[in-house]
């Protein structure tokens, strides 16, 4: 018996071909994206879930409220972690800090490297096994070093890497350190990356800066002891705080902190181990914890739109099947017969769905990582949770979208169905509501890829208040002594055409190439009142360069001897000292006292996300030079860059060639924001072709079912326009309610989605108007073609139709 109900399943949807194919490529489509979008959503949800004590591991910040804000941080000063560690004997604690190096040498072959510095407990507290090396003795020794396995297999081959001796250059020397163990690579979804790990007494500067509370470069990580909770633990860090930064509290409360519910005006938090990819105030946030959801909302949005054209088709394919029904009751079928045939009919098609949409997503899988930088692996579709996520799917499609147009062919009227009479849903209201559904989750979709997209063309447009398009950022590296390489860049540069001004800095603009982003805030009294300020350490023309405004005073000038008593401020910074005119006036900040020598106007140093903030200039010392930037006539651009990288190329020939436009810069600072744009993109065409693919072949069946109907019309006169509006009315209407309930509801998830920007757009009605049209439009030539080809149909031909 399953035999023959195959065979009839199988006759059937051949027999069918249009409406199978329709079917099984709306679902294969649907099924091959749901695929791809959950890969993503897993990959982000997924991060750091791979540590075995995760439950039991932290990240500290520190939370302080001042007059006008709270600032949260992670960064903490070298002496925060032998304090914490006296306090609480029985955590387990690391430090986590860059090297201050990124070149390693082996036999006079160096190699990129990040290599990072921890305290021992580090591969206790996290699980990052060892290939070789045991890792309780593995960070014992200050001068040694773990690799990971494939960078220990670029520098020494097949060699056995422990025991080797290598170098890292750090500012201008080379440091030995011993290999002791090598640890296999570390997972992509992981927070923590590194190439090398040593002891945190390699970090720059340590014995000048292990006992200064004042400067905080550094993140620490904690686990907790068996039973402890974070909300106990938060509650014993009370007294350490009020301990290690009672000079911090009192200032607060003197300059008029507003302290929190319990009246604590600097506390030291914990943020959950599991958070930090999610999770905005640690520096290892990757996303939002609202995107990897929305993949997964955008997933189930093309699922269900797919599944609506299934149940669509099924019962309006009834009325062709109403005599095979009919005929099948009389001979003795049951309902429980006819809803097994029938349902193995979906099955079928849900099963060929998913084992195309499997073979889509692996074909599509590389343009797609490559699409939205992705680093997945096909290995993600191997894991437990990810095949009962796709199960599951695979059995709400088959069970609801096959199983309910079973239930309802299988109940039709016995009588009806032998002369062939019957049509499922009279009214069609089952049909229509599903139809409006569909409609509203593509046009949800059309609305927020706009908003989306013009919030990103906004940031990428928005004036800055600096020449972003002409400056060229160099990255020095540490191939080359970094003043020297700013005075050759100098002296080569000059008077080569293109070429308008030179200078430096400590701290890039946006994100280059590099992939370096920081910041750096100083904190003062002046006159009885905390200030803090953005420290930003330029050279001279760095004014020039970008092309600031200088409202008041002067600029950093040779003129004066080394200018290094000075610095210039923006006008936040002025506003915030609370003096009607600055210039001149000394600013106390950590061991100097620095005056003001001008005044420029404010621009976005930081990215559209942040409100201008203070900012102080103050001229760089030799060694802090990081960035060598050159401004450029805008003639001719890529001719400009060329010259410049041929210049520097020959200054530093073995460097690595990383140099941007800072336009390129700034855009990378929004990848988060160019990605969900490119997600919303996808999945709303995506969604729109799988609902025009449905509605096209509603449209079919509707014309088969009136087709005596436009004969008839025809002859009494009807015109092709006539006929036209007739069936793309109804339609028509139905898109034009779906835009209608999208409209709030888009607005409403695009207005949180919003408050993210400091500086953002206006939604305006004119929005919606354009999503309703592009609906509309999309809604009339889909249906356009069908209705046409039946207007224009021979009526005598029409009306020989039974």
């Amino acid at each position: 018996m399953v035999k023959n109900y195959l065979k009839i399943a199988i006759r059937n949807l051949w027999k069918h071909k249009t409406f199978t194919i329709v079917n099984i490529m709306g679902l294969a489509i649907a099924f091959g994206t749901t695929l791809l979008l959950s890969m993503t959503a897993f990959q982000d949800l997924s991060f750091d879930r791979f540590h075995e004590q995760k439950a039991s591991l932290y990240q500290p910040y520190l939370e302080i409220h001042r007059p006008a804000s709270i600032d949260k941080g992670t960064s903490v000063p070298i002496p925060f972690t032998p304090a914490l560690k006296t306090a609480f004997p029985d955590l387990h604690i690391s430090r986590w800090g860059w090297l201050g190096a990124n070149i390693l040498r082996y036999k006079d072959h160096e190699y990129q490297s990040d290599i990072r510095a921890v305290d021992p407990d580090f591969l206790t507290m996290f699980t990052f096994p060892l290939v070789t090396g045991d890792p309780q003795k593995a960070l014992k020794d200050p001068a040694g070093i773990v690799l990971t396995e494939t960078f220990a297999r670029s520098v020494f081959g097949k060699e056995e890497a422990v025991g080797k001796t290598v170098e890292i250059k750090k500012d201008t020397a080379w440091q030995s350190y011993l290999v002791t163990a090598v640890a296999k690579d570390v997972p992509t979804n992981s927070s923590l990356r590194f190439s090398g790990l040593t002891r945190f007494e390699n970090f720059p500067n340590y014995n000048t800066i292990k006992d200064d509370w004042d400067k905080s470069n550094h993140e620490v990580y904690i686990q907790l002891p068996p039973l402890t909770t974070q909300t106990a633990f938060e509650e014993k860090l009370k007294r350490f705080a009020h301990t290690y930064y009672k000079g911090e509290i009192d200032k607060l409360k003197t300059a008029g902190g507003q302290p929190d519910k319990e009246g604590e005006y600097l506390r030291v938090r914990l943020i959950p181990f599991t958070d930090l990819h999610f999770d905005p105030i640690s520096s290892s946030a990757g996303v939002n914890r609202f995107y990897p959801y929305l993949l997964l909302l955008i997933s189930a949005f093309i699922l269900f739109i797919a599944s609506v054209n299934f149940v669509n088709l099924s019962l309006g394919r009834a009325f062709t099947r109403a005599r095979e029904i009919g005929m099948r009751k009389v001979l003795g079928a049951r309902r429980r017969q006819i809803l097994w045939q029938f349902w193995g009919e979906a099955l079928i098609i849900s099963a060929l769905s998913l084992a195309l949409g499997v073979l889509l997503a692996l074909l599509f899988l590389p343009g797609y990582k490559s699409l939205f930088q992705q680093s997945l692996s096909p290995d993600i579709l191997r894991s437990p949770w990810f095949i009962t996520l796709i199960l599951t799917g695979f059995a709400l499609v088959s069970g609801l979208a096959g199983g309910y147009p079973a239930w309802v062919l299988s109940a039709l009227n016995t009588s009806l169905t032998v002369k062939g009479k019957i049509t499922v849903a009279k009214n069609h209201r089952l049909r229509n509501g599903l139809m409006v559904v569909q409609f509203i989750l593509s046009g949800l979709l059309i609305i927020c890829t706009t908003i989306v997209w013009q919030q990103l063309n906004y940031m990428r447009t928005a004036p800055l208040g600096y020449d972003k398009e002409q400056v060229l950022s160099i990255p020095i590296g540490s191939h080359i002594e970094k003043q020297r390489a700013l005075e050759l860049m100098r002296t080569r540069l000059a008077g080569l055409p293109g070429i308008l001004s030179v200078s430096a800095t400590d701290i890039n603009m946006g994100r280059g190439r590099d992939n370096s982003s920081s910041t750096s805030v100083m904190g003062f009294d002046y006159k009885g009142k905390e200030v803090h300020t953005n420290w930003l350490q330029v050279d001279y023309d760095y004014t020039r360069t970008l092309g600031l405004q200088l409202l008041k005073g002067r600029d950093f000038s040779r003129a004066y001897g080394t200018d290094s008593g000075v610095v210039v401020i923006n006008e936040k910074m002025a506003a915030a000292i609370g003096e009607k005119d600055p210039v001149g006036m000394v600013l106390p900040i950590g061991d100097s006292h620095f005056r003001i020598a001008g005044i420029v106007k404010d621009f976005h140093f930081r990215s559209l996300h942040q409100e201008i903030a203070p900012l102080t200039m103050a001229l760089i010392p030799p060694s802090s030079v990081n960035y060598i930037l050159v401004k450029v006539t805008p003639a001719d651009l890529p001719g400009s860059l060329r010259t410049v990288t041929a210049v520097w190329k020959d200054i530093n020939p073995t460097a690595e060639v990383e140099i941007s436009f800072l336009d390129e810069n700034t855009d990378k600072q929004y990848r988060k924001e160019a990605r969900l744009s490119k997600i919303f993109i996808s999945g709303a065409l995506i969604a729109i072709l799988i609902s025009c693919m449905g509605l096209v072949a509603i449209v079919v069946l509707v014309m088969g079912q009136r087709t005596r109907e436009i004969g008839i019309r025809k002859v009494l006169g009807a015109t092709v326009t006539h006929i036209l509006s007739l069936v793309a009315r109804e339609f028509m209407f139905l898109v034009l309610i779906a835009v209608v309930i999208a409209s709030p509801i888009a607005w409403w998830l695009m207005h949180r989605w919003l408050q993210d920007f400091a500086y953002r757009i206006h939604i305006g009605p004119w929005i919606f108007l354009f999503s309703a049209a592009v609906a509309l439009l999309i809604a009339l030539l889909t249906i356009g073609f069908q209705a046409l080809k039946a207007a224009w149909a021979n009526p005598v031909e029409n009306l020989k139709q039974e």
